[in-house]
C-alpha cells in the first residue's frame, strides 16, 4: 500500500512523495490495526520534530485518522474489532495516515461518536484538541468570563467559539476579511446559549481592536485571549499585517486576565512585562503536542479527545 511522506529539499522547502510501505506482520500487545476511512492533512511541523530529536529522512503526512478496528493486540482493553475510532498518530509514527491500514497504540485512539462522519472526525480532532487545551487546560475558562478569539473564522477559531458558548462564555471574535466577518455574523452556535459572537472586523483600518474590546467590556478588558499569532515588531512581513501587535493584546487584557499564545518565539520588552505585572495577568504557550510528553496525563488526553468532538454531535 502507498502512503504520503515529506522531506526537506533545497532551501528548506518541503517535498512530498508517495511511497510504498508495508504493515508489520505481528501486532503488538497494546496495538490496534485500523482500516482508515478518513484522514486529515495538517501542516507538518519539521522544526518541532527537530527540537524533539525526531529527525528522519522522510516524515509521514496525515496524522489525524478515523476508521474501523480490524484487529487488536492481546492486551488491548479499550477496543474490539469493528469499533469505529478516531485519533492522532504520535509524532514518532512511521506510517502515514493515508495508508489503507495503520497500526497504532490503543492509547492514541477514542471511540468515534455515531453522529459524526469519518471526515468530520478526522478533520476536527486536532483542532478540537487545540481548542480544548487552550480553553480548559491553560485558560481555566469559567462561566461569565469574556473571551477574545483572534481569526475566529479559522477551523480552530470556530471550534473554540462553539466550546466557549457551551460553557456560558461571552465571545468576541476577529475577522480578517469581509467574507470571514459575514460567516461569523451568520454563525449560530449549536451548543450552549444560542448567542452569536460579537465580530470585530480588523480587516477595516478604521476599526481599532483595543477600543472595540474595551467598549464591549465596559472598559474592564477581556478575561481570556487566544491568539492566532502576533506581531512582535511594528515592521513585519505583509503576511502578518492582519495580526495584532503584542502590546495591543496586553492593553486589552482585564485584571487577572490570561493570554494563550501560539507564538513560539514571543519576546516581551520590560514595559510589556510591567503592564502584565500591574494587571496580575499571565501568558501560556499553546502546544497541543505536549500531551504525548507525559504518560501520567494519558487518561486526561483521551478524555479531551472525546470531549473535543462534542460540538459536532449537537
Amino acid at each position: 500500500m502507498k502512503g504520503l511522506y515529506c522531506k526537506l529539499g533545497e532551501a528548506n522547502e518541503l517535498k512530498f512523495i508517495i511511497q510504498e510501505t508495508s504493515i508489520a506482520a505481528t501486532i503488538g500487545d497494546h496495538q490496534v490495526k485500523v482500516q482508515v476511512k478518513g484522514c486529515s492533512l495538517s501542516p507538518v511541523d519539521i522544526k518541532l520534530c527537530e527540537d524533539l530529536k525526531l529527525q528522519r529522512e522522510r516524515v509521514p503526512v496525515g496524522r489525524e485518522i478515523a476508521g474501523i478496528v480490524l484487529q487488536v493486540g492481546p492486551k488491548v482493553t479499550f477496543f474490539h474489532p469493528d469499533d469505529e475510532v478516531v485519533g492522532i498518530l504520535p509524532l514518532e509514527a512511521e506510517m502515514s495516515g493515508l495508508c489503507d491500514v495503520v497500526l497504532v497504540d490503543e492509547y492514541n485512539l477514542v471511540q468515534k461518536p455515531e453522529k459524526v462522519s469519518w471526515f468530520e472526525a478526522a478533520g476536527a480532532i486536532k483542532d478540537g484538541l487545540r481548542a480544548y487545551t487552550a480553553l480548559h487546560t491553560l485558560a481555566r475558562v469559567a462561566v461569565g468570563q469574556t473571551l477574545l478569539v483572534l481569526d475566529g473564522a479559522s477551523s480552530v477559531g470556530v471550534l473554540t467559539i462553539q466550546l466557549a458558548h457551551y460553557h456560558g462564555v461571552k465571545v468576541l471574535a476577529t475577522a480578517i476579511s469581509p467574507d470571514d466577518q459575514k460567516f461569523l455574523e451568520q454563525l449560530r452556535p449549536s451548543v450552549g446559549k444560542k448567542i452569536k459572537p460579537r465580530v470585530i472586523g480588523v480587516w477595516d483600518s478604521k476599526v481599532d481592536l483595543v477600543d472595540s474590546c474595551l467598549e464591549e467590556t465596559g472598559g474592564l478588558g477581556v478575561d481570556i485571549v487566544i491568539d492566532a499569532g502576533v506581531r512582535l515588531y511594528e515592521e513585519e512581513p505583509e503576511v502578518k499585517k492582519h495580526l495584532p501587535h503584542k502590546h495591543d493584546i496586553i492593553s486589552l487584557l482585564a485584571v487577572g486576565g490570561h493570554w494563550v499564545t501560539t507564538e513560539d518565539n514571543l519576546q516581551l520588552d520590560p514595559p510589556d512585562s510591567r503592564a502584565l505585572f500591574l494587571k496580575a495577568a499571565s501568558i501560556s504557550f499553546l502546544n497541543e503536542e505536549v500531551w504525548e510528553a507525559s504518560r501520567s496525563r494519558q487518561g486526561r488526553y483521551l478524555r479531551i479527545l472525546m470531549k473535543a468532538l462534542g460540538p459536532l454531535c449537537s
